[in-house]
Parts: C-alpha cells; sequence; structure tokens
C-alpha cells in the first residue's frame, strides 16, 4: 500500500514537473524569443505593415480600403470619390450579423462560378463605370483597356493593391480632379510600381493607399 501510495506521488510530481517546465518553455521561454527576433529583424511585418502619413497610423500596406463619398440620403451603396485611385471590387465582403457590439467587416469571396449570372452583371457593371468615370474630355477609355482586377474582386475583398494597367487608366481622371497635369501623375503612378516578388512570383503591382498618399502630398505643393 505505502510503495503504491509513494509511487503514485513520484508520478504525479513528476507529471507536475513536467507541466511547468513546458508552461514556462513553450508558454513564455519561446513565445518571447520568437517576439523578440520578429521585433528586432522584421519590425515592419511584425506590426501589421503599418502605413504612416502625418505622423500618424493610416492603414496597413497589406488591407485595401475604399475610398467614398459619404453617404447621401436614401443611398445604400457610397459613389467613389474620383479624386483618389480606386482599388479593386469588394463584393465578397460581408456584414457583421452576429456580434452587433461592433462594427465589423466580414473578408471573402464572392464564391460565383465563372458562369453565374451575378457574376456577370458585376463585372459588367464595374466596366461600364470603369469606362464612364476614367474617361475625360480628350481622353476616352476604351473597353479592351479595362484589365480584370478593375471588375474583379479578390479572394479576400481586401486586396490592397491593383495592376499597373488598372492604375494607368485611372491617370488622366485623377489629374484632372486634382488640377495636375497627365505627366506629373503618370510618373507618381510609374514610381510606386512594385516588380514580382523575388523577381518571378506574381504580377507588378501597385499599392493604392501609398499611391494615395503621395497624391495627396503632390496636391499639396501645388
Amino acid at each position: 500500500m505505502n510503495n503504491s501510495v509513494t509511487n503514485t506521488a513520484r508520478l504525479l510530481w513528476a507529471g507536475l514537473r513536467a507541466l511547468l517546465v513546458l508552461t514556462v518553455v513553450t508558454g513564455i521561454l519561446y513565445p518571447l524569443a520568437i517576439t523578440g527576433v520578429a521585433q528586432a529583424l522584421f519590425n515592419d511585418k511584425a506590426n501589421g505593415s503599418e502605413i504612416k502619413a502625418d505622423g500618424k497610423v493610416v492603414g496597413s500596406s497589406l488591407i485595401g480600403q475604399t475610398y467614398n463619398l459619404p453617404l447621401k440620403k436614401g443611398q445604400e451603396t457610397p459613389e467613389p470619390d474620383l479624386k483618389w485611385f480606386q482599388g479593386r471590387p469588394q463584393n465578397g465582403l460581408g456584414s457583421n450579423s452576429v456580434n452587433m457590439q461592433y462594427k465589423l467587416i466580414l473578408s471573402g469571396a464572392t464564391n460565383r462560378s465563372g458562369d453565374n449570372a451575378d457574376l456577370i452583371k458585376w463585372v459588367k457593371d464595374a466596366k461600364a463605370a470603369v469606362i464612364k468615370d476614367n474617361s475625360v474630355a480628350g481622353h476616352m477609355v476604351m473597353p479592351s483597356d479595362v484589365p480584370a482586377d478593375a471588375v474583379t474582386s479578390s479572394g479576400s475583398g481586401l486586396d490592397p493593391d491593383i495592376s499597373p494597367e488598372y492604375a494607368d487608366i485611372q491617370v488622366h481622371r485623377i489629374a484632372e480632379k486634382n488640377g495636375l497635369t497627365v505627366a506629373q501623375v503618370q510618373k507618381l503612378v510609374d514610381d510606386h510600381i512594385a516588380g514580382r516578388t523575388l523577381g518571378f512570383i506574381g504580377e507588378p503591382r501597385v499599392n493604392v493607399l501609398e499611391l494615395n498618399i503621395a497624391l495627396k502630398e503632390l496636391v499639396a505643393k501645388g
């Protein structure tokens, strides 16, 4: 009996020691080590890839934003503020319908097949809007000029980037709305084109938030 109690106590003590050691190692030391390495070597990425303007955090380079006018009375969908570069459509986004304490946007894709009637309508409507919004006096956007990313949303609905082609067809509109020359705006776009990751992964892209911050600075200079 005594041996049984002694063995049980020994096993419990060994288990408790293992629990304490593993708790300290995996629950304290390891997280601290990983956090330290991340902050030291990847500070920007570890903190959300924040983008700052005028000393304030205005967003993340990983999450797309909308640039819309305030809702008018009776409107359900805001109109785009055409003095800014516009990002990709966000048809996949949903609204929070569970916890109404917070105003949340749910990331997601449209999950529509290529022959889905809703998707086809969204693409046609988006294409017509892109042509209309970006055709200005002396510059007509043709249907063949509209790239795919201008009329389709990404898998998350929060793509922060657009293609250089989509940025290019917005140049004339941006110049007209902000009192700039086409050459000034085109140079702004060209300066913000990021190449393929490691030279071969993905496609060239333009971060819309960074581009609009640079646009605001250019307009402020007069």
